[in-house]
């Protein structure tokens, strides 16, 4: 039987802890080998609106481990002002819903194994990784952690960096006053630290150790002239500024895809590959928007590189670090995936459905 796994059925049995754990084991695969990915893949086409967008968005990868899995995501994006700043919204079918899932593969006999809603997946993935990050780059004593967001990504981040590090204070700051208050008073609860909603993005900057950009800004959101000596900087959503940039003074990237095979030139660092219809429309991926995955490459230390001790992190307390995935994406799910697979077969969670729906005798 192949399972469908619900959002509800993934909050049951998947705790940060664990989704750290995988990733780290599958971003080790990936350098020995034993492990492939591709970066992520957009189709973009214009709509009969002319301020909205059809994108289909795809990532995928596989282990010698026993899975494979792609994330398949259909969406209409547009941006929007909102409270002061750009941002970029999506919906399917009508906003509120969306349609984001993991198809997960046995590498055995290629059998469909389960189809799992990314929703609550998604946001632990990327906190993971913002977790990891940390747990290599950040100070050993950061204690306060200044937050730029305070939807699902900024809830489990705060998750992630307090398994890496021991945060004691988190001042949350985010475009509309009630979401921030609403975040702070809940990680107060749920955590036991001291939490505060605070009123501007530099408040947030003020004395963190930790800065993190969990947003759907299309604009810089980390900001130069803000940080302090010894700041570690993560950004999921929104951008870091030009001032920022040039104070960084290492970057750890979790990876790079590897190139196809005897086609090394089309290895790229890129965090996404876009494809448009009507092309003169939009700009390229990596120019603008919220893409990731190229930030600081010139000071740029890798994990394989930690591992191995080949190069060092953060050699002082004073510099400046920042840490992101790069392009890797396709790695995670099938790890994360896979983690969620078996703990719903092992605790009977999940809907099944006949495989046979999804196999026929008609050979391609």
């Amino acid at each position: 039987m192949t399972l469908m796994i619900n959002n509800q059925d993934v909050m049951q049995v998947l705790t940060m802890k664990d989704t750290m754990a995988v990733l780290e084991e599958s971003y080790r695969d990936l350098t020995q080998g034993e492990a492939v990915c591709r970066p992520r893949i957009d189709i973009r086409i214009p709509t009969s609106d002319p301020g909205k967008t059809y994108q289909w968005g795809t990532m995928e990868g596989g282990s010698t481990k026993g899975y494979f899995g792609i994330r398949v995501k259909s969406d209409i994006i547009y941006e929007q002002e909102y409270e002061g700043t750009r941002t970029q919204e999506k919906y399917c079918v009508q906003p509120g819903l969306f349609c984001g899932l993991v198809w997960l593969f046995s590498i055995e006999n290629g059998e469909p194994l389960a189809i799992i809603n990314e929703g609550y997946l998604q946001h632990m993935r990327v906190g993971a990784d913002s977790g990891i990050g940390a747990k290599y780059m950040a100070k050993k004593d950061a204690q306060v952690l200044g937050m730029i967001g305070s939807g699902g990504m900024a809830r489990s981040h705060i998750e992630s960096f307090l398994a890496a590090r021991p945060i004691k204070r988190v001042q949350v700051y985010s475009p509309t006053k009630a979401n921030r208050e609403n975040y702070a008073a809940e990680i107060k609860e749920r955590y036991g630290v001291q939490a505060v909603a605070v009123d501007t993005a530099e408040a947030a900057h003020r004395g963190a150790d930790i800065v993190a950009g969990c947003t759907d800004a299309v604009v810089p959101v980390i900001f130069g002239r803000y940080l302090e000596p010894g700041t570690h900087i993560t950004c999921v959503g929104g951008r870091v500024d030009e001032d920022c940039y040039s104070r960084i003074d290492r970057s750890l990237r979790l990876g790079t895809a590897p190139a196809p095979l005897g086609l090394e030139d089309l290895g790229i660092p890129d965090e996404l590959i876009a494809y448009a219809a009507r092309p003169e429309q939009f700009q390229r991926a990596d120019r603008g928007g919220r893409a990731h995955g190229v930030v600081a490459n010139d000071r740029a230390v890798y994990l394989k590189e930690l591992l191995e001790g080949t190069k060092p992190g953060r050699t002082s307390d004073d510099q400046v670090t920042y840490s992101a995935r790069g392009n890797i994406q396709g790695a995670q799910f099938f790890a994360v995936g896979g983690l969620v697979y078996e703990q719903c077969k092992a605790k009977g969670l999940g809907h099944e459905l006949p495989t046979e729906w999804f196999l026929q005798d008609i050979r391609d």
